[in-house]
């Protein structure tokens, strides 16, 4: 989540300066969506994580709670 905050922090910065500099006003907002995109991704790969592991430790639980036929 540390790269998400650094990501969408990075983009901010870059559109602040696209702001005040107008000839390179494109390539700070390239810059600055490539930030956004990596930030994207970083957060798919994070709640991906969390939610697998999260049906691991339901799949775990769910054996342990199986009755056993007498």
């Amino acid at each position: 989540m540390e790269n998400v905050r650094r990501y969408r922090a990075l983009a901010s910065l870059c559109r602040q300066q696209a702001a005040y500099r107008p000839l390179q006003n494109w390539e700070l907002l390239g810059q600055a969506e490539h930030f956004e995109y990596l930030a994207e991704v970083a957060l798919k790969a994070h709640f991906d994580a969390c939610n697998a592991q999260r049906d691991e430790d339901a799949g775990a639980a769910a054996t342990w709670e199986t009755p056993a036929a007498a």
